[in-house]
């Protein structure tokens, strides 16, 4: 039986999974702090060495590479024996927003290859369907990375019962402390705005939640909404 047939037999468990996260700083930082907190093993996918030495202090180890190049995310995941599941906070900018497509869809293309039990999507809110989007300036600005995004959603969505999924779209983020607020909703016009630690907070726990499994769900801290929307809490 092939690996990819058995790890979905088996629930994923932190304690020593084997976990690659792709992104910059931010959110994704703090998901490898979490992470590495619970046990997994952690590999960050980084362009750069100007993190290196933070990341390592973790206890992660850094990979070299660019998501756009196929090439560099197919010798990440070569490095790591097993990988079970992958968190991907990618993003671009409104001026060049390939990242937020293809530097994901590159990721997801090689963790089917190589068997991942999971995949977590970090994207925005608004991304989708626009007409579930709020309309506003702010909207309007993003639309170029929005649509980006939803480019890497939909292959995801598209990869059947082959990959565990979870899409999350933060709202506005922030870089204060974290609140403790941060709510998971799968209502789409949900606005609002949410600190990047409760950001990477609902990421892990919606990383080890079998009830996220194909869902997609935005993420807002229920004190920082934009006006005073009725909405269901979505429980992992």
């Amino acid at each position: 039986m092939q690996r990819a047939q058995l790890v979905r037999a088996e629930a994923l468990d932190p304690d020593n999974a084997s976990i690659l996260v792709a992104g910059g700083g931010g959110v994704a930082l703090s998901v490898t702090r979490r992470l590495k907190d619970m046990g997994s093993w952690v590999w960050m996918l980084q362009r750069s060495d100007s993190r290196r030495q933070e990341i390592e202090k973790m206890m992660a180890i850094v990979v070299r590479g660019d998501a756009l190049s196929t090439e560099d995310v197919k010798k990440a995941f070569d490095q790591i024996e097993e990988v079970d599941a992958v968190i991907s906070t990618l993003g671009g900018t409104p001026g060049d927003p390939t990242a937020d497509s293809q530097g994901n869809i590159n990721l997801i293309e090689a963790a089917l290859a190589k068997g991942v039990k999971k995949f977590v999507l970090v994207t925005s809110i608004g991304t989708g369907d626009s007409k579930d989007a709020p309309p506003s300036q702010v909207y309007d600005v993003l639309k170029p990375v929005l649509l980006e995004k939803e480019k890497a959603e939909e292959r995801l969505k598209s990869t059947g019962g082959k990959l565990e999924w979870t899409i999350i779209r933060p709202g506005g983020l922030k870089n204060d402390p974290p609140t403790g607020s941060g709510v998971l909703t799968q209502d789409k016009s949900i606005c609002g705005a949410i600190n990047r630690e409760d950001v990477a907070d609902l990421v892990v726990k919606a990383l080890f939640s079998d009830n996220a499994n194909g869902k997609v769900l935005s993420a807002v801290d229920k004190n920082q909404l934009f006006g005073e929307p009725k909405f269901q809490v979505f429980n992992l």
